[in-house]
Parts: C-alpha cells; structure tokens; sequence
C-alpha cells in the first residue's frame, strides 16, 4: 500500500516483512532507537508463527532512508472485533519516528489500512500519539528500576517487608535452572498454565513461546525453581538493550507458600545483572491491582503508560483485558475448570486476546 503523499514528504507503504533485506533495515532502525522488543519484525514474525494472527507493519521513507515504523498485528477471532494492534501479544509498541509529522502520516495510513482490511479499530501501546486519536492514560503503568552491582546489594535493595519475605524462599533448597531447551520450555509452560487458570484467564498457546524464544534466541531465557523435582514457579524473560523484562511468569498454588514467586525474582535479577543487564523491567500491571501493589512492595515506582487508538466510525473501544469486571463471572467459572480442560480450551480463545 503506497499512500498519495507528497514526494517532498514521507513515502508510507506497507512492509514485506518475507524480504529478509527489509526487515533487516528495520531492525537496524529499531537498534538505532530508544525502543522496546516489541517494536522488532522478530516479535511480530514470532507471533505470526505461535497464534496464526498476521504480522504486518508501516515504513516511513524519506530519500530511500527509514525515517518511521509502526510495527503491527491483525488479530482477529470469533468472540472479538478485528483490529490492528501494535504490538500484538506485548505491553509496548507503537509509532516509532523522530518526527510529529511522520507519526502522523504513519497514522493515517495505519487507519486507512485497518478499513481495507475490515478491521474496527488501531490500537498503539505506546510511542507516537497522531492528532485526533482516543488516548487513554492512568490505566496502567510501568515498573522498572535499576539493578544493583552484587547479589547482596541486591537483596539490601528490596524493602523490609518485602525482604523477609524473599528471605523465606532463600531458605528453602530450591534448584535453580536457566535455558531454553525442551526440559525448560515444558516445565515453565507446565506452572504458567496452572498460574493462570488459577487467576482466571486463558493461556496462550505453548506455539507462541517457542516462538518468541527461537526468535529471540541468546535474548531470551526461561528461569524456573524446582523444589523436590517439581516445577514451582518459572518466568520467560526478554532481554534489550541491556534491560531485563520478564514477561511470562507465574507460579503454582505451591509457590505462595513457599514465596517461589520472590525467590524467582530476586534470582532473576541476579542472573540478569551476571548477563551485563543494567535495568530490570519488571513490566505493566493494572492500576490498583494486586500485581501493581506486589510490585510497588518490591521498591518500583509506577510510571504511567498512555496508549491511543483509532475506531472507525460507529464502532466502540474493543475491551479484551481478562481482568475487566465485564468478565468477573466467566474468570470466576474459569478458575474452577479442571487443569486439562482449560489448558485445551484457552489456546484458541487467547489468540484474540492479543
């Protein structure tokens, strides 16, 4: 798609992201930027090939050089309108551009994109926000804070409360294991899924982690404690631009007993710093909630996110967050689904929950 502009101006036209030139143009775009993982063509690609959902994205040129990019998933699903999200399955994205103008161009062109495609609306989780688009901010936030030098001013860096907390799991004989091989991807699929079956939500398809891990490769890894063999807890973490973002973690009913969970990240951090990590990210959470609260123990201040979006013309804001009180009755039905039945129901409803 090449839209009508100006030559004087930025030519915007729609990516293939199959021409391996290409993409390793904007690679080099994103590694030349302030960027997240998310805005990477690996991302997108990776989830292409674990949910099915099309990976699609937006150049801006000026003179043959990039001067903006919107990466971008068309999710669809039978319980949810179409949409173009950027980025799909991720906490970040967005317009990435030096220039208003080009941010507004690559809008444009996004919400005359999606109506091609019969998508409902665009939705941008961070970056450039074009004129006229529905900004929501205040909803969610981010947590990241440096990392310490030693493992011990690691642990001296984490509150009081939260401390004698994690003291408790350093206690216990826990095995620690880091990899990406079959044995790790099993075991953390196995305590993710329980995780949030127990919280209420769909689990995303194991396809996807595979996914983003071969992707990825040496910039994503699976940490998981084992207490007497057994899976406790495991988190899948991204690492960018010497920041570490554990993304998909959880842990089982056991790990709460046991405080898996703080243990898990404080090793995390530590394997982060012994990576040449400078910053951990410790993600979004929803303002208010227990994950915001849990990580706001650990000494993280909130840093509100703003996203925006494009609808077309009498057509609402798409609400997929599984923690809406519009679903409090089916979350409530889900945590009593069987283990095997709502790991073999999820996949399939988790793919339009991008």
């Amino acid at each position: 798609m090449n839209a009508p502009f100006s030559p004087a101006l930025d030519r915007v036209s729609l990516v293939d992201l199959s021409d391996r030139n290409e993409v390793a143009r904007i690679e080099s775009f994103v590694a030349e930027r302030d960027a997240a993982p998310f805005h990477r063509p690996a991302w997108l690609r990776a989830v292409e090939r674990g949910t099915g959902q099309r990976a699609l994205g937006l150049i801006a040129e000026k003179r043959g050089a990039l001067t903006g990019w919107l990466p971008l998933t068309e999710v669809r699903s039978p319980l949810f309108p179409a949409a173009l999200v950027s980025s799909g399955f991720a906490v970040g994205g967005g317009i990435l551009t030096d220039s208003a103008t080009t941010a507004a161009r690559l809008g444009e062109a996004a919400a005359e994109l999606a109506e091609r495609r019969s998508c409902t609306s665009v939705e941008l989780r961070g970056g450039d926000t074009p004129e006229d688009w529905h900004v929501v901010s205040g909803k969610h936030a981010n947590f990241a804070a440096p990392l310490a030098d030693t493992d011990e001013a690691q642990l001296l860096s984490v509150p009081r409360k939260q401390r004698a907390d994690l003291r408790k799991g350093l206690e216990l004989p826990f095995v620690v294991s880091h990899g990406t091989g079959e044995a790790d991807r099993v075991a953390h699929y196995a305590v993710y899924a329980e995780s949030v079956r127990n919280l209420g939500t769909p689990v995303f398809p194991r396809a996807l982690f595979d996914a983003v891990l071969d992707a990825f490769s040496d910039d994503a890894d699976i940490v998981t404690l084992h207490l007497d063999g057994v899976p406790i807890a495991s988190v899948l973490t991204l690492y960018h631009r010497g920041v570490a973002m554990p993304y998909w973690g959880g842990g089982t009913f056991a790990a709460r007993a046991t405080k898996a969970n703080e243990r898990l990240y404080y090793e995390l951090m530590c394997h982060a710093r012994r990576r040449g990590c400078h910053t951990f990210d410790f993600g979004r959470s929803k303002v208010g909630s227990g994950p915001y609260a849990y990580k706001k123990n650990w000494g993280f201040a909130p840093e509100p996110l703003t996203y925006a979006a494009w609808h077309a013309p009498g057509h609402a804001p798409r609400n997929v967050d599984p923690t809406s009180e519009a679903y409090s009755a089916k979350i409530a039905l889900w945590k009593r689904l069987p283990l095997t039945v709502a790991n073999r129901l999820g996949p399939p409803i988790a793919r339009g929950l991008a």
